[in-house]
């Protein structure tokens, strides 16, 4: 794969795909803009080498039509506040139109186009819709780590039509990624949260062999939790993974699940009481890890040399319930390993604290980075090979 820093950039126009797929209030006003940050590097790059222009495109959201509330205007104007400098918004993304007003803009333009998503051949990679794409630039750079899981047409069929280049973010979400993937440094420690066992039991056996342990919290310990004869009340299971949950397993790995929990009567509960494994009743949610496994998790993390993080330990929107995931972010920052952290609601998490910056690296990817550690094939990144 080869990066910006080895093409020829100057007085080239500039295809530059971007995952600035972010949060919006109902106002329009961007909720946390961690996506476009990691992205400045790449732009300033792209500017300072004299790139003629910078054409930027995205998706945002899942529309199923032509929705104003999904328009990337305000995301275009948080952009030039960003930078700093003017960035023109373009209401469309294919066509003779917008050929026309990049080509009318003046030199080291830096133009932003409408919501790739607005065209359904986006999503079903199609190549005719790619080569539009391609027709409104010299060269395509892929700096969107976030979306190179997904088989679209602004990630995968647009290379075909233009030389292909990934840019300063992705390559810096593959250097570390494979830093916990080649020889990282022992103790390895994988800790997982969050809802869906399905998203990650590809990374949890990936990695069974590989880390001296896997911890596991959220509902994805409740699945495991199941499969393993313990009863966990209403609790958010996925069912239909039990079969293969109770498969998991390596000598050399360690599934720590939890022993104790924090349970309430709903996820608006507005009192926790601790349960500890066994003693859960059958009307019950477990919402959280419990004190004895936060301790015991914290314990294993002050050990580590290297650790992943990927997802929630309990039902963190409710305050109530967030202290188990609270006291493991602040055991990775105080620890000494080289940390990798990802998913969207650990970066909420992460933002919330303002510990941000004392986490090694953060992923851009939620899913990408699931998909990446778990080895599995990843369009965006085969289409630039």
């Amino acid at each position: 794969m080869k990066f910006i820093n080895e093409a020829e950039i100057k007085n080239k126009k500039i295809l530059l795909r971007v995952d600035f797929n972010v949060d919006l209030d109902e106002n329009g006003k961007i909720l946390s803009d961690f996506r476009m940050r990691a992205v400045l590097p790449t732009i300033n790059y792209l500017i300072e080498n004299g790139a003629s222009k910078i054409i930027v495109i995205s998706h945002l959201g899942e529309p199923k039509e032509r929705e104003g509330k999904l328009s990337l205007r305000p995301v275009a104007e948080h952009l030039s506040q960003l930078l700093n400098k003017p960035v023109l918004f373009l209401a469309d993304c294919i066509g003779d139109k917008i050929k026309k007003e990049i080509n009318q803009a003046g030199d080291a333009a830096l133009l932003f186009l409408e919501n790739l998503r607005f065209y359904p051949e986006e999503k079903k990679n199609d190549e005719q819709f790619a080569k539009e794409l391609a027709s409104l630039a010299d060269i395509y750079v892929n700096d969107a780590f976030g979306v190179c899981h997904r088989n679209n047409a602004s990630v995968s069929a647009v290379t075909k039509f233009l030389a292909s280049f990934g840019g300063l973010l992705l390559k810096k979400e593959l250097e570390n990624l494979n830093k916990v993937m080649v020889s990282p440094v022992k103790p390895l420690v994988l800790i997982l949260g969050g809802a869906k066992i399905s998203t990650k039991l590809p990374l949890i056996k990936n990695f069974s062999g590989l880390a001296d342990k896997i911890l596991l919290g959220g509902a994805i310990a409740n699945t495991f939790l199941k499969a393993n004869g313990f009863g966990v009340g209403r609790s958010l299971v996925e069912n239909e993974m039990i079969a293969e949950a109770a498969q998991i397993g390596s000598a050399k790995t360690e599934l720590v699940l939890p022993g104790d929990f924090l349970v309430g009567e709903s996820t608006a509960a507005s009192k926790a009481v601790v349960r500890r494994l066994g003693a859960v009743g059958e009307g019950e949610w477990i919402l959280d890890i419990g004190p004895v496994s936060v301790q015991m998790c914290v314990d294993i993390i002050q050990k580590a040399k290297t650790i992943i993080w990927n997802g929630p330990m309990g039902y963190f929107e409710n305050p109530i319930f967030s202290e188990g995931t609270k006291e493991i972010l602040k055991a990775i920052v105080g620890s000494s390993a080289f940390s990798v952290v990802g998913g969207g609601d650990t970066l909420t998490v992460l933002e919330e604290s303002g510990l941000l910056e004392k986490i090694s690296f953060v992923s851009t990817g939620g899913g990408a980075m699931l998909s990446y550690l778990a080895q599995e094939e990843m369009p965006g990144l085969k289409a630039l090979n």
